[in-house]
Protein backbone atom coordinates (compact mmCIF):
# COMPACT_ATOMS: atom_id res chain seq x y z
CA UNK A 1 0.00 0.00 0.00
CA UNK A 2 1.28 3.34 -1.27
CA UNK A 3 2.08 6.03 1.56
CA UNK A 4 1.85 9.62 0.92
CA UNK A 5 3.54 12.08 2.78
CA UNK A 6 2.29 15.49 2.82
CA UNK A 7 4.48 18.30 4.50
CA UNK A 8 1.85 20.90 6.40
CA UNK A 9 -1.32 19.18 8.56
CA UNK A 10 -3.85 22.40 7.50
CA UNK A 11 -7.38 21.85 5.87
CA UNK A 12 -5.81 21.18 2.55
CA UNK A 13 -3.73 17.78 3.45
CA UNK A 14 -6.73 16.64 5.75
CA UNK A 15 -8.95 17.48 2.53
CA UNK A 16 -6.06 15.14 0.70
CA UNK A 17 -6.53 12.64 2.80
CA UNK A 18 -9.92 12.05 3.19
CA UNK A 19 -10.00 12.09 -1.18
CA UNK A 20 -6.77 9.60 -1.27
CA UNK A 21 -9.35 6.67 0.81
CA UNK A 22 -11.22 5.48 -2.00
CA UNK A 23 -7.82 5.06 -4.02
CA UNK A 24 -6.45 3.19 -0.67
CA UNK A 25 -4.04 5.31 0.05
CA UNK A 26 -2.01 5.62 3.28
CA UNK A 27 -0.95 9.19 4.40
CA UNK A 28 1.52 10.47 6.96
CA UNK A 29 1.12 14.39 7.60
CA UNK A 30 4.51 16.53 9.26
CA UNK A 31 3.74 19.24 11.09
CA UNK A 32 4.76 22.17 13.39
CA UNK A 33 2.15 21.90 15.42
CA UNK A 34 0.55 19.23 17.67
CA UNK A 35 -2.98 20.05 16.81
CA UNK A 36 -2.69 20.07 13.47
CA UNK A 37 -6.52 19.38 11.70
CA UNK A 38 -5.14 16.93 9.29
CA UNK A 39 -3.90 14.70 12.11
CA UNK A 40 -7.60 13.74 13.16
CA UNK A 41 -7.68 12.06 9.94
CA UNK A 42 -4.07 10.76 9.14
CA UNK A 43 -1.03 9.60 11.69
CA UNK A 44 0.89 12.88 12.28
CA UNK A 45 4.46 13.45 12.73
CA UNK A 46 5.38 16.55 14.86
CA UNK A 47 8.68 18.04 13.77
CA UNK A 48 10.25 21.46 12.86
CA UNK A 49 10.42 21.48 8.54
CA UNK A 50 14.30 22.42 8.89
CA UNK A 51 14.97 19.55 11.21
CA UNK A 52 16.76 16.72 9.31
CA UNK A 53 16.33 14.17 11.97
CA UNK A 54 12.74 14.53 11.52
CA UNK A 55 12.98 14.86 7.87
CA UNK A 56 14.66 11.79 7.81
CA UNK A 57 11.80 9.76 10.21
CA UNK A 58 9.35 11.12 7.70
CA UNK A 59 10.97 10.02 4.61
CA UNK A 60 11.88 6.35 5.90
CA UNK A 61 7.71 5.97 6.03
CA UNK A 62 6.71 7.27 2.75
CA UNK A 63 6.73 6.57 -0.95
CA UNK A 64 6.57 10.05 -2.31
CA UNK A 65 5.74 13.40 -0.65
CA UNK A 66 3.78 16.69 -1.53
CA UNK A 67 2.55 19.92 0.39
CA UNK A 68 -0.16 21.59 1.60
CA UNK A 69 1.30 25.24 2.04
CA UNK A 70 3.97 26.88 -0.18
CA UNK A 71 5.92 28.02 2.73
CA UNK A 72 7.54 24.98 3.74
CA UNK A 73 11.87 25.83 3.38
CA UNK A 74 12.79 24.84 -0.03
CA UNK A 75 15.86 23.69 1.01
CA UNK A 76 13.99 21.12 2.85
CA UNK A 77 12.45 20.16 0.05
CA UNK A 78 15.54 19.15 -1.64
CA UNK A 79 16.73 17.60 1.05
CA UNK A 80 13.60 14.74 0.79
CA UNK A 81 14.14 14.71 -3.26
CA UNK A 82 17.43 13.33 -2.66
CA UNK A 83 15.59 10.35 -0.88
CA UNK A 84 12.09 10.22 -2.06
CA UNK A 85 9.79 11.73 -5.43
CA UNK A 86 8.75 15.21 -4.29
CA UNK A 87 6.41 16.46 -6.18
CA UNK A 88 5.62 19.47 -7.10
CA UNK A 89 9.58 19.83 -7.56
CA UNK A 90 11.55 22.18 -5.41
CA UNK A 91 12.12 24.65 -7.93
CA UNK A 92 8.92 25.36 -8.90
CA UNK A 93 8.04 25.58 -5.19
CA UNK A 94 11.10 27.83 -4.68
CA UNK A 95 9.97 30.29 -7.57
CA UNK A 96 6.73 30.49 -5.84
CA UNK A 97 7.65 31.55 -2.28
CA UNK A 98 9.48 34.60 -4.02
CA UNK A 99 7.41 37.52 -5.52
CA UNK A 100 10.38 38.51 -7.25
CA UNK A 101 11.20 34.96 -8.94
CA UNK A 102 7.34 34.70 -9.91
CA UNK A 103 6.31 37.52 -11.40
CA UNK A 104 9.96 37.65 -13.46
CA UNK A 105 8.94 34.52 -14.55
CA UNK A 106 5.44 35.34 -15.79
CA UNK A 107 7.05 38.05 -17.69
CA UNK A 108 9.19 35.81 -19.11
CA UNK A 109 6.50 33.49 -19.98
CA UNK A 110 4.62 36.82 -21.53
CA UNK A 111 2.18 36.18 -18.91
CA UNK A 112 1.01 40.66 -18.69
CA UNK A 113 1.44 41.39 -14.79
CA UNK A 114 1.19 44.78 -13.08
CA UNK A 115 4.80 46.75 -12.95
CA UNK A 116 6.63 45.97 -10.38
CA UNK A 117 9.82 46.85 -8.75
CA UNK A 118 12.08 44.93 -5.90
CA UNK A 119 14.11 46.84 -3.25
CA UNK A 120 15.94 46.65 0.00
CA UNK A 121 16.04 50.24 1.62
CA UNK A 122 14.03 53.36 2.11
CA UNK A 123 16.03 55.09 -0.80
CA UNK A 124 14.71 52.33 -3.04
CA UNK A 125 11.14 52.55 -1.92
CA UNK A 126 11.37 56.27 -3.36
CA UNK A 127 12.86 54.87 -6.49
CA UNK A 128 10.18 52.26 -6.93
CA UNK A 129 7.77 54.84 -6.39
CA UNK A 130 8.85 56.90 -8.98
CA UNK A 131 8.91 53.92 -11.58
CA UNK A 132 5.88 51.98 -10.56
CA UNK A 133 3.99 55.28 -9.46
CA UNK A 134 0.97 55.43 -7.12
CA UNK A 135 -1.76 53.67 -6.12
CA UNK A 136 0.42 50.73 -5.20
CA UNK A 137 1.07 47.63 -3.02
CA UNK A 138 4.44 46.92 -0.70
CA UNK A 139 4.38 43.38 -0.13
CA UNK A 140 6.81 40.70 1.84
CA UNK A 141 8.77 38.86 -1.08
CA UNK A 142 8.32 36.04 1.00
CA UNK A 143 5.84 34.61 3.28
CA UNK A 144 2.66 36.70 3.18
CA UNK A 145 -0.64 34.91 1.89
CA UNK A 146 -4.29 35.92 3.23
CA UNK A 147 -3.37 39.61 3.15
CA UNK A 148 -0.72 39.13 5.37
CA UNK A 149 2.65 41.07 4.81
CA UNK A 150 1.13 43.77 2.77
CA UNK A 151 0.70 47.45 2.60
CA UNK A 152 -1.26 49.56 0.23
CA UNK A 153 -0.04 53.15 -0.71
CA UNK A 154 -2.47 55.50 -1.53
CA UNK A 155 -0.44 58.28 -2.75
CA UNK A 156 3.67 59.03 -2.54
CA UNK A 157 2.64 60.01 1.00
CA UNK A 158 1.85 56.99 2.10
CA UNK A 159 5.80 55.92 1.48
CA UNK A 160 6.66 56.46 5.60
CA UNK A 161 3.80 54.55 7.05
CA UNK A 162 4.27 51.67 4.30
CA UNK A 163 8.20 51.79 5.40
CA UNK A 164 7.35 51.28 9.20
CA UNK A 165 5.05 48.65 8.40
CA UNK A 166 7.33 45.98 6.68
CA UNK A 167 10.85 47.92 6.33
CA UNK A 168 12.15 45.74 9.14
CA UNK A 169 11.25 42.29 7.12
CA UNK A 170 13.13 43.88 3.79
CA UNK A 171 16.88 42.19 5.03
CA UNK A 172 14.81 39.06 6.05
CA UNK A 173 12.43 38.25 2.99
CA UNK A 174 13.09 41.27 0.43
CA UNK A 175 10.31 44.02 -0.29
CA UNK A 176 8.42 44.04 -3.68
CA UNK A 177 6.31 47.11 -4.97
CA UNK A 178 3.52 46.10 -7.48
CA UNK A 179 1.51 48.43 -8.86
CA UNK A 180 -2.13 48.58 -7.70
CA UNK A 181 -4.90 47.12 -9.93
CA UNK A 182 -8.27 48.81 -10.17
CA UNK A 183 -9.23 45.05 -11.66
CA UNK A 184 -13.10 44.18 -12.63
CA UNK A 185 -12.69 40.79 -11.24
CA UNK A 186 -10.48 38.54 -9.82
CA UNK A 187 -10.55 35.20 -11.64
CA UNK A 188 -8.78 31.75 -10.93
CA UNK A 189 -7.38 28.81 -12.98
CA UNK A 190 -6.60 25.34 -10.79
CA UNK A 191 -4.63 23.13 -13.11
CA UNK A 192 -3.07 19.71 -13.09
CA UNK A 193 0.11 18.38 -14.66
CA UNK A 194 0.50 14.51 -14.32
CA UNK A 195 4.05 13.00 -14.37
CA UNK A 196 3.49 12.56 -17.96
CA UNK A 197 2.62 16.06 -18.76
CA UNK A 198 -0.89 15.58 -19.34
CA UNK A 199 -2.20 19.04 -18.44
CA UNK A 200 -5.70 19.81 -17.61
CA UNK A 201 -8.06 22.71 -16.00
CA UNK A 202 -10.79 23.30 -14.60
CA UNK A 203 -13.23 25.69 -15.66
CA UNK A 204 -12.44 29.46 -14.52
CA UNK A 205 -13.61 30.41 -11.04
CA UNK A 206 -14.44 33.97 -10.16
CA UNK A 207 -13.36 34.61 -6.67
CA UNK A 208 -14.34 37.37 -4.24
CA UNK A 209 -12.03 38.40 -0.87
CA UNK A 210 -13.01 40.36 2.30
CA UNK A 211 -9.97 42.08 3.74
CA UNK A 212 -7.50 40.18 1.31
CA UNK A 213 -9.01 36.48 2.88
CA UNK A 214 -11.34 35.05 0.04
CA UNK A 215 -15.07 34.79 0.52
CA UNK A 216 -16.58 33.25 -2.01
CA UNK A 217 -15.65 31.67 -5.46
CA UNK A 218 -18.19 30.66 -8.16
CA UNK A 219 -17.58 27.90 -11.34
CA UNK A 220 -17.76 28.54 -13.93
CA UNK A 221 -17.05 31.87 -14.32
CA UNK A 222 -19.06 33.73 -16.51
CA UNK A 223 -15.84 34.97 -19.35
CA UNK A 224 -15.82 35.25 -22.87
CA UNK A 225 -14.18 31.47 -24.39
CA UNK A 226 -11.11 33.48 -25.90
CA UNK A 227 -10.68 34.97 -21.90
CA UNK A 228 -11.24 31.61 -20.88
CA UNK A 229 -8.40 29.51 -23.32
CA UNK A 230 -6.05 32.79 -22.50
CA UNK A 231 -6.07 32.37 -18.48
CA UNK A 232 -5.85 28.21 -19.15
CA UNK A 233 -2.81 29.09 -21.58
CA UNK A 234 -0.55 31.07 -19.24
CA UNK A 235 -1.48 28.29 -16.46
CA UNK A 236 -0.33 25.51 -19.34
CA UNK A 237 2.70 27.66 -19.97
CA UNK A 238 3.86 27.95 -16.31
CA UNK A 239 3.33 23.98 -15.76
CA UNK A 240 5.41 23.32 -18.38
CA UNK A 241 8.37 25.91 -17.83
CA UNK A 242 8.59 24.59 -14.20
CA UNK A 243 8.13 21.11 -15.00
CA UNK A 244 5.40 20.81 -12.61
CA UNK A 245 3.49 17.90 -11.17
CA UNK A 246 0.41 18.37 -9.19
CA UNK A 247 -2.39 20.59 -8.39
CA UNK A 248 -1.85 24.42 -8.86
CA UNK A 249 -3.73 27.97 -8.81
CA UNK A 250 -2.85 30.82 -11.24
CA UNK A 251 -4.62 34.12 -9.78
CA UNK A 252 -5.26 36.60 -12.36
CA UNK A 253 -7.00 39.79 -12.36
CA UNK A 254 -9.11 41.03 -15.14
CA UNK A 255 -9.23 44.56 -16.71
CA UNK A 256 -10.98 45.59 -19.44
CA UNK A 257 -11.58 41.90 -20.70
CA UNK A 258 -7.24 42.02 -20.12
CA UNK A 259 -5.72 39.20 -17.45
CA UNK A 260 -3.31 40.55 -14.80
CA UNK A 261 -1.09 37.57 -13.43
CA UNK A 262 -1.03 38.55 -9.56
CA UNK A 263 0.52 34.58 -7.92
CA UNK A 264 0.60 31.12 -8.41
CA UNK A 265 0.00 29.16 -5.56
CA UNK A 266 1.93 25.59 -6.03
CA UNK A 267 -0.71 23.52 -4.43
CA UNK A 268 -4.08 22.27 -4.21
CA UNK A 269 -6.31 25.62 -3.28
CA UNK A 270 -8.84 27.23 -1.74
CA UNK A 271 -10.83 28.46 -5.03
CA UNK A 272 -10.63 25.10 -6.14
CA UNK A 273 -12.71 23.77 -3.09
CA UNK A 274 -16.11 23.38 -5.21
CA UNK A 275 -14.50 20.70 -7.21
CA UNK A 276 -15.19 18.18 -4.60
CA UNK A 277 -18.54 18.36 -5.40
CA UNK A 278 -19.14 20.36 -8.69
CA UNK A 279 -16.45 18.38 -10.84
CA UNK A 280 -16.19 15.23 -12.05
CA UNK A 281 -12.40 14.75 -10.50
CA UNK A 282 -11.94 17.00 -7.18
CA UNK A 283 -8.83 18.98 -7.36
CA UNK A 284 -7.84 16.86 -4.10
CA UNK A 285 -7.74 13.52 -5.82
CA UNK A 286 -6.31 14.40 -9.51
CA UNK A 287 -3.63 16.33 -7.22
CA UNK A 288 -2.93 12.63 -5.78
CA UNK A 289 -3.60 10.88 -9.18
CA UNK A 290 -0.87 13.29 -10.45
CA UNK A 291 1.79 12.65 -7.98
CA UNK A 292 1.43 9.18 -7.79
CA UNK A 293 1.83 8.85 -11.81
CA UNK A 294 -2.07 7.94 -12.77
CA UNK A 295 -4.16 8.95 -14.97
CA UNK A 296 -5.55 12.13 -14.32
CA UNK A 297 -9.57 12.29 -14.15
CA UNK A 298 -12.10 14.47 -15.85
CA UNK A 299 -11.96 17.80 -15.25
CA UNK A 300 -15.63 18.10 -16.06
CA UNK A 301 -18.24 20.68 -14.17
CA UNK A 302 -21.45 19.13 -12.45
CA UNK A 303 -23.88 21.98 -13.32
CA UNK A 304 -23.05 25.20 -10.94
CA UNK A 305 -20.85 25.49 -8.00
CA UNK A 306 -20.49 28.75 -5.43
CA UNK A 307 -18.16 28.13 -2.25
CA UNK A 308 -18.93 30.48 0.52
CA UNK A 309 -15.79 30.68 3.54
CA UNK A 310 -16.22 30.22 6.95
CA UNK A 311 -13.68 32.37 8.32
CA UNK A 312 -13.27 32.83 12.30
CA UNK A 313 -16.10 30.56 13.70
CA UNK A 314 -18.46 28.03 12.17
CA UNK A 315 -22.45 29.43 11.21
CA UNK A 316 -24.94 27.25 11.78
CA UNK A 317 -25.00 23.69 9.25
CA UNK A 318 -28.76 23.47 9.38
CA UNK A 319 -30.16 26.22 6.60
CA UNK A 320 -27.27 25.11 4.14
CA UNK A 321 -27.83 21.38 4.83
CA UNK A 322 -31.29 21.64 3.97
CA UNK A 323 -30.96 22.76 0.65
CA UNK A 324 -30.58 19.59 -1.87
CA UNK A 325 -27.47 20.74 -3.50
CA UNK A 326 -26.21 21.86 -0.23
CA UNK A 327 -22.44 20.77 1.21
CA UNK A 328 -20.93 21.51 4.60
CA UNK A 329 -16.84 20.90 5.43
CA UNK A 330 -15.99 21.92 8.52
CA UNK A 331 -12.03 21.80 9.40
CA UNK A 332 -12.39 20.35 12.74
CA UNK A 333 -10.46 23.71 14.11
CA UNK A 334 -11.02 25.75 16.98
CA UNK A 335 -12.33 29.17 16.68
CA UNK A 336 -10.09 32.29 16.25
CA UNK A 337 -10.56 35.66 14.34
CA UNK A 338 -9.52 35.72 10.86
CA UNK A 339 -9.14 31.71 10.76
CA UNK A 340 -10.24 29.39 7.95
CA UNK A 341 -12.01 27.16 9.88
CA UNK A 342 -14.40 25.80 7.07
CA UNK A 343 -16.49 25.99 4.10
CA UNK A 344 -19.55 25.07 1.87
CA UNK A 345 -20.51 24.57 -1.34
CA UNK A 346 -23.77 25.11 -3.30
CA UNK A 347 -24.20 22.85 -6.56
CA UNK A 348 -27.25 23.33 -8.71
CA UNK A 349 -27.67 22.62 -12.39
CA UNK A 350 -28.25 26.12 -13.63
CA UNK A 351 -27.45 29.41 -12.44
CA UNK A 352 -30.79 30.56 -11.18
CA UNK A 353 -31.14 27.57 -9.41
CA UNK A 354 -28.08 28.26 -7.57
CA UNK A 355 -28.44 32.31 -7.27
CA UNK A 356 -32.00 31.22 -5.40
CA UNK A 357 -30.31 28.99 -3.18
CA UNK A 358 -27.41 31.09 -2.42
CA UNK A 359 -29.93 33.75 -1.85
CA UNK A 360 -32.03 31.48 1.04
CA UNK A 361 -29.06 30.49 2.65
CA UNK A 362 -27.33 33.71 2.83
CA UNK A 363 -30.70 35.41 4.52
CA UNK A 364 -30.90 32.51 6.89
CA UNK A 365 -27.25 32.39 8.02
CA UNK A 366 -27.30 36.58 7.98
CA UNK A 367 -24.55 36.23 4.80
CA UNK A 368 -26.55 38.38 2.77
CA UNK A 369 -23.53 40.11 1.94
CA UNK A 370 -21.19 37.75 1.52
CA UNK A 371 -23.60 35.90 -1.21
CA UNK A 372 -24.29 39.29 -2.93
CA UNK A 373 -22.22 39.80 -5.31
CA UNK A 374 -22.31 36.13 -6.50
CA UNK A 375 -25.85 36.24 -6.98
CA UNK A 376 -25.55 39.52 -8.84
CA UNK A 377 -23.01 37.90 -11.24
CA UNK A 378 -25.56 34.63 -11.68
CA UNK A 379 -28.30 37.08 -12.17
CA UNK A 380 -26.78 39.72 -14.79
CA UNK A 381 -28.04 39.78 -18.22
Amino acid sequence: MTTVGILGGGQLARMLALSGAPLGLRFLVMDTEPDACAGQFAPLLVGDYRDEAALAEFAGRIDVATFDFENVPAASAEWLAARVPVFPNPRALAIAQDRLAEKTLFRELGIPVPEFAALSTRAELDAALATVGAPAILKTRRLGYDGKGQFRLRSLADADAAWDALGAQADKVGLILEAFVPFDRELSVVAVRGRDGEFRAWPITENWHVDGVLSASLAPARVSDALADAAIAHARALAERTDYVGVFALELFCKDDRLLANEMAPRVHNSGHWTIEGAETSQFQNHLRAVLGLPLGATRMLGHACMLNWIGAMPDAGALLGEAGGHWHDYGKQPRAGRKVGHATLRADDAAELAAALTRVGATLAREAQVAPVVGRLTQP
